[in-house]
């Protein structure tokens, strides 16, 4: 779908500095555009790219005034960041949608779909599986007995929705995902070996939830491992059971999650950070990448390290820690001194 400029600055409210007419089908990065795609100036370490960029068009601020010349059409607006995210949504929204059920498709006859339904190929509904209206599940997925999935929901290739999992409306499940797996539960036998421990419970995943591809979320033991609305998760994030996530909390890459551990609402948790069995975590906490998280941790607190200490606390240890080869050595020297002195 094309856009010219004219159409661009009218739904942007925004000012055209050049060709009104040029049109443009993409969107590009300031330093990677191609003719016949729009690029965005947000940050000013950037504005070398916009006098060399082939981008046709370029959004820039009200108050921006160029150095050079500029060959790409300008856009100016009061507030570029909105602007391309209101541009990248209208542009998703666009793109043609998968619809149909295909023939290589297995739906279970107890199954049921609502209108507008998309099944690829090779993907299997199970008996009393329950799929809302507008809800797209790609090719080789596995829908499990007496799973829910609200509508308008996005399933991705390779995701696996175990039995009995609740999946809420307009939610989005990267490829690869795992959802009601068991939990990772053992009991110690007096011979060496384990005996497993039946997970009985289920996965609840609230409404407008995104997990990255290749996260897993296990089964509850009992009762349910619960996703509240709003979560952002990215890949390779592992969810332990009987975990409970706050609404609208976002984790980086490589997250692991012990069970029965409960995190507060609004929380952010950087990438390769690991927190242990059965610990609350507040509401609006901060944990920095890399950190271990073994005890409680209160509202709106911030996190660093391993194991994690209070944000301050982490940098002015750190601080002295960066120190210590040169204190070392002044020791010794000190240690010398004294020898000497003492002769």
């Amino acid at each position: 779908m094309q856009f010219t400029a004219e159409m661009i600055a009218g739904l942007l409210n925004g000012t055209i500095v050049g060709d009104k007419s040029a049109t443009v089908s993409t969107v590009s990065s300031i330093d990677g555009g191609k003719a016949g795609s729009l690029a965005y100036l947000t940050n000013p370490k950037y504005e070398q790219y916009l006098y060399t960029t082939e981008a046709t068009i370029v959004l820039v601020d009200n108050t921006f005034e160029p150095k050079q010349e500029v060959r790409a059409t300008l856009i100016k607006v009061e507030n570029v960041g909105q602007c391309v995210l209101n541009l990248l949504e209208m542009y998703n929204a666009s793109r043609p949608r998968k619809t149909g059920i295909s023939k290589l498709a297995s739906i279970h006859e107890g199954a049921t779909l609502g209108e507008g339904c998309y099944v690829g190929d090779f993907s299997v509904v199970e008996a009393t599986a329950k799929i809302g209206a507008n809800v797209q599940i790609y090719p080789q997925c596995y829908v499990g007995d007496n799973v829910t999935i609200g509508e308008g929901t996005k399933i991705y290739p390779g995701v696996k929705i175990y039995e009995g999992s609740v999946i809420g409306k307009n939610c989005i499940l990267h490829a690869g995902v795992v959802i009601g797996a068991d939990g990772f539960g053992f009991a110690p036998k007096e011979d060496g070996t384990f005996a497993k421990i039946p997970q009985l419970g289920n996965v609840i995943i609230e409404d407008n939830v995104e997990l990255g591809a290749n996260t897993c979320i296990d089964r509850a033991k009992t009762d349910s491992t619960i996703i509240r609305r709003g979560v952002k998760l990215d890949n390779l994030i592992q969810i332990g059971h009987n975990v409970e996530i706050g609404a609208n909390t976002v984790m980086s890459a490589q997250v692991g999650i012990a069970g029965t551990t409960k995190v507060g609402s609004n929380c952010f948790v950087a990438g390769q950070v690991g927190i242990a069995d059965h610990v609350t975590i507040g509401n609006r906490v901060k944990i920095g990448s890399k950190s271990g998280i073994d005890k409680n941790v209160a509202d709106d607190e911030i996190r660093f390290g391993y194991p994690a200490l209070p944000g301050m606390q982490y940098h002015r240890s750190f601080a002295v820690f960066r120190q210590l080869p040169d204190m070392s050595q002044k020791m010794r020297e000190l240690e010398k001194r004294i020898a000497k002195l003492e002769e």
